[in-house]
């Protein structure tokens, strides 16, 4: 008995032993998985563009026909510009402004990280990825949330003000100057008063139903958090030179007097350029769930802004303008969320 005893118990020791084993191993593999879903390993650029590459594409119509599409000049002949220099150093300044103007800029320190071109994409010059094709050929202009005539330094510093939740820069700096010679290069080929086919962002249609901020959560993790973040603080560069992915909400993202905190301008953003990979040619999710998301993403804290003397004239506000007084009886829920239709209905009465 004790001969048969000695090896039974060393098996059982054995046994555990492995049982254990099998436990951490089985823990260690959640804990990275649980990480990896939170977002604390968020996928590169380079990593996701493989994963689109490698995958098949799907069946997808384009939102819009690409024939005609305004196209940005051909960067390689801006030195043909007796300003190139100022045009390049605009440009630069759309793409990386926060490393200039940011909160540890090196020029000035007054905007919060983001950069122009986290809104408008490919430093401004994506079709309906909120492109300047047009800045050029209709500015100046009477502007209906101000009620003033606009110039280009205007509208440029509006941005800085409420998108970039900052102060707008001096009219006559060497960057103002810069900015406003990139975008009226942009714009050369337009003739005044002309609006190119792909300007601005996508019109998405407008839903039978309210948006829903619940439903737009769901899909904000699905489709959204790997790069923004579950908290939508998106991704720092690691030199805190700006974002990789701009933060969604709280006080390093656009405050409410943003235009992007209209849903419908954010439907069409995302629509037409989100998730990363997307564009108007391969768009990636549907009407509904573009809206869906942008209403859960502008349901969530950010700075706030005076907006007392916007739309003097409160009968030209958008349908989706959040903000009261109004020239109808919709509730501000209603103007935030919708249903919209019965709205733009007055509207065109």
């Amino acid at each position: 008995m004790n001969n048969l005893g000695k090896p039974f118990l060393q098996l059982i020791t054995l046994m555990v032993g492995l049982l254990a084993l099998a436990s951490v191993l089985v823990g260690v593999i959640g804990f990275a998985v649980y990480l990896a879903y939170q977002g604390v390993a968020p996928r590169s650029e380079s990593q996701i563009q493989a994963v689109i590459t490698e995958s098949p594409a799907p069946t997808v119509k384009p939102l819009m026909d690409p024939v005609g599409m305004w196209q940005a000049p051909d960067w390689s002949k801006v030195e043909e510009e007796s300003n190139a220099e100022s045009i390049k150093y605009g440009r630069e300044l759309i793409a990386n402004t926060a490393e200039y103007l940011g909160p540890n800029g090196k020029v000035m320190k007054i905007s919060n990280g983001m950069n122009c071109q986290n809104c408008h994409l490919q430093a401004g010059t994506a079709p309906l990825g909120n492109n300047y094709a047009a800045v050029a050929s209709t500015y100046p202009k009477i502007r209906g949330r101000s009620g003033n005539m606009e110039d280009i330094p205007k509208r440029i510093n509006d941005c800085f003000e409420r998108s970039l939740n900052g102060e707008g820069l001096p009219v006559s700096s060497k960057e103002m100057i810069a900015m406003v010679a990139y975008m009226e290069w942009l714009g050369k080929d337009v003739a005044k008063g002309e609006k190119p086919k792909g300007v601005g962002l996508y019109e998405a249609p407008i839903l039978d139903r309210a948006a829903d901020p619940i439903k737009g959560k769901s899909i904000y993790i699905s489709q959204c958090q790997s790069c923004h973040m579950e908290d939508g603080q998106g991704v720092q560069k690691s030199d805190g030179s700006g974002y990789t992915y701009p933060p969604l909400w709280g006080a390093n993202s656009y405050n409410f007097g943003a235009g992007l905190f209209r849903l419908s301008r954010f439907a069409g953003y995302v629509r037409a350029n989100m998730p990363f990979g997307a564009s108007y040619e391969r768009p990636m999710l549907s009407d509904e769930e573009s809206w869906d998301v942008a209403a859960y993403v502008n349901s969530l804290d950010r700075p706030k802004m005076d907006l007392s003397k916007d739309w003097p004239d409160i009968s030209k506000k958008p349908m989706d303008h959040p903000f009261g007084p109004y020239s109808d009886n919709f509730s501000e829920n209603q103007h935030k969320y919708g249903p919209f239709k019965a709205i733009q209905a007055g509207k065109l009465k």
